[in-house]
């Protein structure tokens, strides 16, 4: 498929006598023209970031929106706009399918430019360009139903029935190696397309074993998180998986949201352990909310305790003896504990973790065992008020 746009794009490029690039409607790269041209004037930081990085910025998509290329039904003149960065005007050719705008052509604008019959030509091979699109997309809706059925089906025959369909769906590199990836809380759609995915879909909160990777908000007005299905050539070649689950994430949460994170499981071979898999995802996103030293983008693998706690604690804690220390009022005697089990123990370790006198330390830990009735002499004691505040992080 991949090659057949190159093929198209080409065409378009020897047409117009004029490298083109090609762009879905989401503005990600999917081909582009050589440009073997010595003059630095036929490249611009628009194009140059397009090419580089597949993808274009989102004030750059909403300059172009505002010459009405996805309505347009022909070929659009759009101005060089330097203040933006856009140093060479454009040529962009819609390509639509049946009304619908599925991506755009675009070519640098140059003089005398293109005659009219050259960019009907240009059009008639956009058209067919939007038949592969579309058709492209029609798969990637399919992969996208059978691959939220998968994670969201309940046991026994209903996840058979769903695992057959989706490797149907996928055909010959269904069971070959993939990683499965949550990205949450995720607004709208799931993007037409990801870098190295199999198939994508946005899971509700309340689905699936393990959906609810935003906590106890769920439901059908709160929104989901994001599936991704990599395709991997080894498990050791994560890297490149990470780095386009890491380019997903939105930018800063407002003010008392939560940040959106992301959850990468282990690979498996074998469609039939992705409903797993997904929990893990699943329980690496919410430890990457939970403690920011995980990073945004978290492995199953490096999460530590919380791959037993999200798996035990579906719901926030309530237990009777961490209840009183997880009241707000008591924040700082709740983070003096945390830390003081986070180092084992060790007074020296916490005072200076916490930066303050050991004599400091030892008054509130004394306070906090007042409000928990717990005996932190006692190690199943501490463990207990150990994982109630990792679970309330969980919950946080």
């Amino acid at each position: 498929m991949k090659g057949d746009y190159q093929d198209l794009v080409d065409e378009i490029s020897a047409l117009l006598g004029a490298p083109a690039t090609l762009e879905n409607r989401d503005f990600r790269l999917i081909a582009f023209g050589a440009h073997d041209s010595e003059d630095d004037s036929a490249m611009d930081p628009v194009r140059t970031r397009s090419i580089l990085t597949r993808q274009s910025t989102a004030a750059v998509r909403s300059w172009f929106e505002g010459f009405g290329i996805a309505r347009a039904t022909g070929p659009v003149r759009i101005p060089a706009a330097p203040d933006a960065g856009v140093f060479r005007g454009r040529i962009c050719l819609p390509v639509r399918y049946r009304g619908i705008v599925q991506g755009y052509v675009w070519l640098l604008d140059q003089e005398p430019g293109p005659s009219a019959a050259a960019l009907d030509a240009a059009m008639e091979v956009a058209e067919r360009t939007g038949v592969l699109l579309a058709e492209e997309a029609k798969a990637g809706a399919d992969l996208s139903r059978e691959f939220l059925a998968v994670l969201t089906a309940g046991r026994g025959w209903q996840q058979d029935m769903a695992v057959s369909a989706l490797r149907l769906a996928l055909g010959a590199g269904g069971d070959g190696l993939h990683a499965t990836v949550c990205v949450g809380p995720w607004a709208g759609e799931a993007p037409a397309s990801v870098p190295g995915a199999a198939a994508v879909c946005v899971v509700p909160r309340a689905a699936g074993r393990g959906g609810d990777a935003g906590g106890a908000e769920g439901g059908a007005s709160g929104g989901g998180d994001l599936a991704v299905l990599l395709r991997l050539r080894s498990p050791d070649a994560l890297d490149p998986a990470l780095a386009a689950v890491a380019r997903l994430l939105p930018g800063p949460a407002a003010p008392g949201a939560r940040p959106a994170t992301a959850g990468v499981a282990e690979p498996v071979r074998g469609l039939g352990a992705l409903p797993a898999a997904w929990e893990q995802a699943v329980a690496a996103a919410r430890a990457a909310a939970a403690q920011p030293r995980l990073g945004r983008v978290a492995r199953w693998s490096a999460i530590g305790p919380y791959r037993l706690l999200a798996a035990l604690a579906a719901d926030p804690v309530d237990d009777p003896a961490a209840r009183a220390l997880l009241d707000p009022a008591h924040r700082e005697l709740a983070r003096t504990a945390e830390v003081f089990l986070d180092c084992a123990g060790q007074a020296g370790r916490a005072a200076a973790a916490l930066g303050i006198h050991r004599q400091t330390l030892y008054y509130r830990i004394s306070r906090v065992e007042q409000l928990t009735g717990l005996d932190l002499d006692e190690g199943e004691d501490r463990l207990l008020l150990h994982m109630a505040l990792k679970t309330a992080r969980l919950h946080g």
